[in-house]
């Protein structure tokens, strides 16, 4: 089976789901991220914004990596 992803504008997104219903097309449903996860996302990204010299490169890092 193929798979598709669109960006639906806003207005048109109930029309479009309406259409995808009538035509019998399998929609998956959407992940949702809980609110609490997005936080602490966001406040990685703040922290890292803060203090960028405590990131560490990924070219070095992922040499410590045992992937045998």
């Amino acid at each position: 089976m193929k798979q598709v992803i669109l960006n639906i504008p806003e207005n048109k997104f109930q029309f479009f789901m309406e259409l995808v219903k009538n035509l019998g097309f399998v929609k998956a449903a959407e992940a949702s991220i809980p609110e609490e996860h997005k936080k602490i996302v966001r406040q990685r990204i703040a922290d890292s914004n803060k203090n960028p010299e405590r990131l560490l490169d990924w070219d070095d890092v992922k040499n410590d990596f045992k992937l045998d």
